[in-house]
């Protein structure tokens, strides 16, 4: 029996494509993600019913595409994650970490690491703050230093 492989793009904004053509089902795209794992020589594969359904990424097929601010008074208490197909975790804050300009997080009980993408950002971003030339997070009433964030003149340097 051959095994039959498909392979499949995920972009910068977490979106996946198969043959040139973006993938817009909801529960199809929340099955590749709860599926989803990391080969010995580092390709991500979804197996399916004899099926391989190989994914590549620039750096991770897990994209933050969107977050849930629950702010109550003012405060932010809560953050939801939001991925394709509107696949919902909540945010460990412990997780947050700065790489190369770019936020990251864990996802799926921490065994993988998640990108921040561009709206993602722009929504986390009016609740980051500089404190002693690092760049924090204050969440529930508790300040989280983001790890590797660097504090830039005139704000935080997070893209």
């Amino acid at each position: 029996m051959t095994v039959r492989e498909y392979q499949y793009k995920v972009d910068a904004d977490g979106r996946v494509f198969h043959d040139g053509s973006e993938i817009v089902d909801p529960a199809t795209l929340r099955f590749f993600l709860l599926g989803m794992r990391r080969e010995a020589d580092g390709r991500w594969l979804v197996p399916c019913q004899g099926e391989q359904n190989w994914f590549s990424a620039e750096e991770t097929p897990f994209v933050v595409q969107r977050l849930r601010l629950d702010v109550e008074g003012g405060r932010l208490r809560r953050v939801g994650l939001v991925l394709a197909g509107d696949l919902q975790e909540p945010l460990d804050p412990a997780t947050l970490e700065a790489k190369g300009g770019r936020l990251y997080c864990r996802v799926r009980r921490g065994a993988f690491r998640a990108r921040f993408g561009r709206l993602a950002m722009q929504q986390l971003a009016p609740h980051l703050e500089e404190a002693d030339g690092r760049v924090t997070l204050l969440i529930d009433g508790a300040r989280r230093v983001i790890a590797g964030a660097r504090a830039a003149t005139g704000g935080a340097h997070v893209r």
